[in-house]
């Protein structure tokens, strides 16, 4: 391997790193505990080492939205291809829109709650991004009326449930019922 190459490499192992501690420290302490002092830190580099990396904590956190991105467009994809009727295939993608965000709640954060920089609804919309919103508007079935609006309505409703049930504002025992609910109120 060449100097280059294994400059290369390290750099790219380095950059995980960085992601993997912001990561966890965030689970453990919240975002507000990650830092670049802290980072540093805990991964035994210097800071300018992670200013050679990420401008600041906003630039990790969108590094970290942009895997969540990839993460969630793969599970709405996979969901949309393994269920039959366009009724199932609606209540699939929404089951594993809520299933992520309840299973990765500090990703979910760093995607939705936080500011990032990363543009929505534009034509600096990250692919990742694009591809989890058309998999809400695949899920809505073929030959909707206004399908953008009409995924825009769901995705907000979805994330509305989200962010209620993470702070404790609507029962959790309720969840399926409003998942039932949701799926009858958007399907033909």
């Amino acid at each position: 391997m060449s100097i280059p190459e294994r400059r290369e490499r390290q750099r790219a192992e380095r950059y995980e790193l960085i992601l993997a501690a912001a990561q966890e420290l965030a689970e453990a302490e919240g975002w507000d505990a990650v830092t670049t002092r802290r980072l540093a830190g805990l991964i035994d580099y210097s800071q300018p080492v992670l200013y050679s990396h990420f401008k600041g904590k906003a630039d990790i956190m969108a590094a970290v939205a942009m895997r969540g991105f990839e993460d969630l467009a793969t599970r709405l994809r996979l969901e949309t291809a393994n269920a039959t009727g366009a009724r199932n295939v609606l209540r699939n993608v929404c089951a594993a829109y809520l299933d992520f965000a309840r299973s990765r709640p500090v990703v979910y954060e760093a995607m939705f709650v936080l500011p990032t920089g990363i543009k929505f609804a534009s034509e600096e919309t990250p692919a990742a991004l694009r591809a989890a919103f058309d998999a809400l508007v695949a899920a809505l079935g073929p030959d909707r009326p206004e399908p953008g609006i009409l995924a825009e309505l769901l995705w907000s409703a979805l994330h509305g449930m989200v962010v209620l049930a993470q702070s404790d504002r609507i029962p959790p025992a309720s969840a399926e019922a409003r998942l039932n609910v949701l799926v009858e109120k958007f399907s033909r």
